[in-house]
C-alpha cells in the first residue's frame, strides 16, 4: 500500500540550516552548477565521483595531503583507486580537537559512568602509542581486541591507527572458538582484553577465556580494568600486563601521526561466520574516513559538540561508524551492557540526561521497546534529539510509526542499510527529504546504487538485487589471506561482471526511496516466485502474541515450501485459532504467496552477536546439514531446537 502522507517533512528553515544544503551550494559555486533538487545532485555525485569526493575532502576539512590525482582506473571496480597520491592519518583526523570539552561519555549499565575530555583522550593515546612502539608494533601489524564498548577501546584503536597498525575487535561475549576463528586468521602482535564485563546486572568474567585465546594466539596480552581484577586476570593469562603497567613508563606528550597512503589498511572486520569461517574484510583508512565524514556531516547533519549515540558492541561495524563521529568534533556517547537493564528505559534515561542529538539503534530494539509498552514520548525529555537511526535488519512500517507515536513526533527517522562489507551505508537518511512509512529515504551521495533483476536489468516497482554499479572509496581493499583476491571476487562480483552485488533483496519506491526485503540468499522461492522474508516478519510481528519470527524455505516435493517459526509471548500457545490469525494477517497484509505452509512454535530463535536472526543457519539445520561456525551466534543452543522437528516431516 502506498502511503499518502509522510511521517516527517523537513521545513524550509530546517533544510536551509543543514550541512547538506551548505555542501550543495559550495559544490555549485565551485563548478558553476545549479541543482534543482537532491536527486539531481545525487546524479551529479555519481557521474562526477572524482570531483564529488574531492569536494567532500575539502568541505569536511580532512587533514592530510590530497594529491593531484583524484580517481584512477575507474572503469574496473576492483582496480579503481581514489586519491592514489594522498597521504593522511586516520587518528589525526579523529583527534583534531583538543581541550576540556567532552569527547566521550561512557555508561556501563548502572555500574560505571565516566567522562573523558579531548585532552584526556589525547593523553592516553599518546602513552599507548609509545607503549605499542616499545613492544615493536608498527605499520601493518595487527592488534586484536576482545573489548567492551568503553573509552579505553577507542583510545587503543586511535593509538594503533596513529602508527599505521591495523585494528580488529570483537565483543567479550564471543566464545573462545569464535574469537580464535577471527583473530587466529590475522596473526596479531598483541591481544587486548578486559578483566570482566557487566551484562544484565551480572559480572561476566573473561580471564579464563582470555588466557586460552592468548595462549593459542601465541602473543602477549594487555588487560584493561573494567568489572573485575585486572592484575589477577593478567597473572592468570601469563604473558600479560595490565593497562596501567603497560603505559606506566611513558608520560603523555603530543601524539605523533604517521602519514600514510589513502588505501593503507585501518580495520579488519569479519563477516558473521554463520555458514563457515568468517571472512576477514580489510578496510582502508582513507576510504573509511571520507565515507563516514560524508555520512555523519551530510546525511546525519552532525555538527561539532553534538552528542552521537549508537547502541552497539565492538563486534559490529556500527562501532567503527560511531567512533568516526570524533572526526566531526562530536561527543561520543558510549553504552555497554544490556539495553534493558535495570529496565527498558535505561537508554532513554541516558538520552534525556545527556541530550543526545543522534540516537542510533537496531530495528529489533525499536520493536522490543514497542512490544514492551514503553513510551518515552510520555516519560522523557528528548527535546535535543534530532535524528533516530535504525539498522541491523529492515525496520517494519509499524516500527516507523512507533518512533513517531511512542518516541518523538518531530524527529527525522533514518532507516539505514549497508554493512560490514563497506563499513558504512549504501542507503540511508536524507535531511532534505520527507520520511515515508516503511521506506529508507534514498541512496548515499557518490554511490551508484540500483536494483537489478536476475538478467542484470534495472527494475522499478519490483523486487531485485541491490547493486552498486561504480567504484566507491569504502570498498574493501582486500580480504586477509585471500590469494589472488578470489574470495573477494566471489563475494561481490560473481553475480554480475564488474558490478557490486550486495546480497540484499530490495525495491525502489514511488518516492525514490528503498525498501529492503531481507538478504537475497535467504529469499524464499516457492513455486519459482521470489519472496522477501522481511515482508512476512512485518505482518506476523504486529501480533502481540508473537515476540519474534524466523522464516525459511524448506525443500519439499521438488519445490520449496515456506516454514514460519514463531517465538510466542509468555503464556501464549500456538493453537489452530492463532495459526489461522497469523495466516490471515500474512495473506491480507502481504499476499497469498507469502502464507507459510507450516507454522511452528519454538522457545528461542538463534541470532548473531549483533542481534540479527540467522535464517541460513536454521535452514541448514532443518535440512540436516552442519552449521560450520556456531561460535558466531549469541545463543547457539537455540539452533538445537530446530533439529529433527516432527512438524517438518509432514
Amino acid at each position: 500500500m502506498i502511503e499518502d502522507k509522510p511521517l516527517w517533512v523537513p521545513s524550509e528553515e530546517f533544510k536551509a540550516a543543514t550541512p547538506m544544503r551548505a555542501f550543495m551550494e559550495a559544490v555549485s559555486a565551485r563548478h558553476g552548477l545549479s541543482f534543482e533538487d537532491y536527486d539531481a545532485f545525487h546524479r551529479w555525485s555519481v557521474s562526477h565521483r572524482d570531483l564529488f569526493w574531492s569536494a567532500v575532502w575539502d568541505f569536511s576539512g580532512i587533514r592530510g595531503r590530497k594529491g593531484d590525482r583524484l580517481l584512477i582506473d575507474d572503469e574496473r571496480m576492483l582496480e579503481a583507486r581514489f586519491f592514489p597520491d594522498a597521504e593522511l592519518n586516520f587518528a589525526e583526523n579523529l583527534l583534531a580537537r583538543t581541550g576540556s570539552d567532552d569527547a566521550i561519555i561512557f555508561v556501563g549499565e548502572d555500574k560505571a559512568h565516566s567522562r573523558w575530555s579531548w585532552d584526556d583522550l589525547h593523553a592516553l593515546v599518546s602513552r599507548l602509542q609509545q607503549a605499542y612502539r616499545a613492544l615493536g608494533i608498527g605499520k601493518g601489524d595487527r592488534i586484536a581486541a576482545m573489548m567492551p564498548n568503553m573509552p579505553e577501546t577507542v583510545a587503543l584503536m586511535l593509538a594503533a591507527a596513529s602508527i599505521g597498525a591495523i585494528w580488529s575487535s570483537c565483543s567479550p561475549d564471543f566464545g573462545e572458538q569464535g574469537v580464535l576463528d577471527r583473530f587466529g586468521q590475522i596473526e596479531p602482535k598483541l591481544f587486548v582484553t578486559c578483566d570482566a564485563y557487566w551484562y544484565n546486572g551480572k559480572k561476566q568474567d573473561v580471564a579464563e577465556k582470555a588466557a586460552a585465546v592468548a595462549r593459542r594466539l601465541g602473543v602477549p596480552a594487555l588487560v584493561v580494568p573494567y568489572a573485575g581484577d585486572a592484575e589477577a586476570a593478567a597473572a592468570s593469562i601469563g604473558n600479560a600486563r595490565t593497562l596501567a603497567a603497560f603505559i606506566e613508563p611513558y608520560a603523555a606528550r603530543a601524539v605523533e601521526f604517521l602519514p600514510l597512503p589513502f588505501a593503507h589498511p585501518l580495520y579488519i572486520l569479519f563477516s558473521s561466520g554463520t555458514t563457515g569461517v568468517p571472512k576477514c574484510i580489510v578496510h582502508s583508512a582513507g576510504g573509511t574516513l571520507i565515507q563516514h565524514l560524508k555520512e555523519h556531516r551530510l546525511h546525519c547533519s552532525l555538527k561539532p559538540g553534538e552528542k552521537l549515540f549508537y547502541f552497539t558492541t565492538c563486534g559490529w561495524m556500527m562501532w567503527n561508524w560511531l567512533v568516526s563521529g570524533l572526526a566531526v568534533g562530536a561527543t561520543l556517547c558510549l553504552y555497554d551492557g544490556s539495553p534493558f537493564y535495570p529496565d527498558g528505559n535505561v537508554l532513554f534515561d541516558y538520552a534525556a540526561r545527556e541530550g543526545f542529538t543522534v540516537f542510533g539503534t537496531s530495528a529489533k530494539y525499536i520493536d522490543a521497546v514497542r512490544k514492551a509498552g514503553i513510551e518515552p514520548v510520555k516519560s522523557h525529555d528528548l527535546s535535543a534529539l534530532r535524528l533516530v537511526t535504525s539498522t541491523g535488519s529492515p525496520l517494519s512500517p509499524e516500527g516507523f510509526s512507533f518512533v513517531y507515536e511512542g518516541i518523538k513526533p518531530d524527529v527525522q527517522l533514518a532507516s539505514i542499510s549497508g554493512g560490514t562489507d563497506i563499513v558504512s551505508c549504501f542507503v540511508l537518511g536524507n535531511p532534505l527529504k520527507p520520511v515515508w512509512r516503511g521506506e529508507i529515504q534514498g541512496p548515499g551521495l557518490g554511490l551508484a546504487v540500483d536494483v537489478w533483476d536476475d538478467e542484470g536489468r534495472p527494475v522499478r516497482g519490483e523486487k531485485g538485487e541491490l547493486v552498486c554499479t561504480r567504484a566507491f572509496p569504502s570498498m574493501p581493499i582486500m580480504f586477509w589471506n585471500d590469494a589472488g583476491g578470489k574470495k573477494y571476487q566471489a563475494a561481490y562480483f560473481e553475480r554480475f561482471d564488474n558490478i557490486w552485488c550486495h546480497g540484499d533483496f530490495a525495491e525502489w519506491t514511488v518516492h525514490g526511496g528503498l525498501v529492503i526485503h531481507g538478504r537475497s540468499d535467504a529469499t524464499l522461492n516457492p513455486g519459482g516466485v521470489r519472496i522477501g522474508t522481511a515482508e512476512i516478519y512485518n505482518q506476523v510481528e504486529q501480533l502481540e502474541e508473537v515476540v519474534e519470527a524466523l522464516c525459511i524455505g524448506q525443500d519439499w516435493d521438488d519445490d520449496v515450501r515456506v516454514v514460519l517459526f514463531v517465538r510466542l509471548a509468555p503464556g501464549v500457545a500456538l493453537d489452530a485459532e492463532l495459526a489461522n490469525r497469523i495466516k490471515t494477517k500474512i495473506r491480507t497484509g502481504a499476499s497469498p504467496r507469502h502464507v507459510p505452509a507450516k507454522i511452528i512454535a519454538v522457545a528461542d530463535i538463534p541470532r548473531t552477536k549483533s542481534g540479527k536472526i540467522v535464517e541460513l543457519a536454521v535452514r541448514e539445520v532443518v535440512h540436516g546439514r552442519p552449521v560450520k561456525n556456531k561460535e558466531a551466534l549469541a545463543n547457539p543452543e537455540a539452533l538445537e531446537l530446530f533439529a529433527g522437528l516432527a512438524e517438518l516431516k509432514a
